[in-house]
């Protein structure tokens, strides 16, 4: 009956911070800045879109950086006090905080530290408070909404792990990218190919744009797609 006795590894597991992450380039996160949340989604299959809930507090935020990961107890902020003293330059701190919006999970004083340290932003899948204040910092937070009821700091919670954000998988080192849309998640490893497409995509789009100036935006493949799909088009009035 060996599997009932428990090792100092396991009596860990829920309370536990790893000191390192393969962070990929930071110049790599950097090539993502141009482009938006959508045409990045678009060449993930549209997947990997964090919850609509999770939005910026200033719509002109353009978030771009290296995930740190920090998953903690909802209501309690412990773990995300340790991450702003580890995280580096270009790193985003994304806390996996259930989506409870009972109590805050960061606030204003948090953040002005955060901007100090080079941090590029934060994503909370949960609850800030201090909105007003914070949406006058120059640091893109993203979140479900707000809360005055402040956080515990007791823990439990672990850093650096996989987590979920929004309902998407993060992994400590990912690409986050979030704009007034909302926000993706690109994984570190395929980031150069990802990269490649949405810049295509991206230059495909501004010819769009300029066809639909000039009146030459070919529609046939509306009537196509419908014909495939078998849609009955009737040159009469519905009665």
């Amino acid at each position: 009956m060996s599997w009932f006795i428990r090792s100092e590894n396991l009596m860990s597991i829920g309370f536990r911070i790893y000191t390192q992450i393969r962070r990929p380039p930071l110049s790599l996160a950097d090539a993502f800045l141009p482009y938006s949340t959508s045409n990045i989604a678009d060449n993930m299959g549209r997947m990997f879109c964090m919850d609509a809930a999770i939005k910026p507090l200033r719509e002109d935020s353009k978030l771009v950086g290296i995930a740190f990961t920090v998953k903690t107890r909802p209501g309690d902020n412990l773990l995300v006090h340790k991450a702003l003293d580890m995280a580096l330059p270009g790193d985003v701190i994304v806390v996996d905080a259930q989506g409870d919006m009972t109590n805050s999970i960061l606030g204003e004083i948090m953040v002005r530290y955060a901007l100090k340290k080079g941090l590029r932003g934060f994503v909370i899948d949960g609850a800030v408070r201090d909105w007003a204040g914070i949406k006058q910092l120059d640091l893109p937070v993203f979140a479900k909404g707000a809360s005055p009821r402040g956080p515990y700091k007791d823990g439990p919670g672990e850093i650096n792990v996989p987590i979920s954000c929004g309902g998407v998988a993060v992994y400590p080192g990912d690409i986050i990218v979030g704009d007034a849309d909302g926000v993706v998640v690109i994984p570190a490893k395929e980031a150069e190919e990802v990269l490649r497409r949405t810049s295509e995509l991206a230059a495909r789009e501004q010819a769009i744009f300029q066809q639909v100036e000039e009146g030459t935006w070919d529609r046939r493949w509306v009537d196509e797609i419908l014909q495939q799909k078998g849609c009955e088009i009737l040159e009469t009035v519905w009665s």
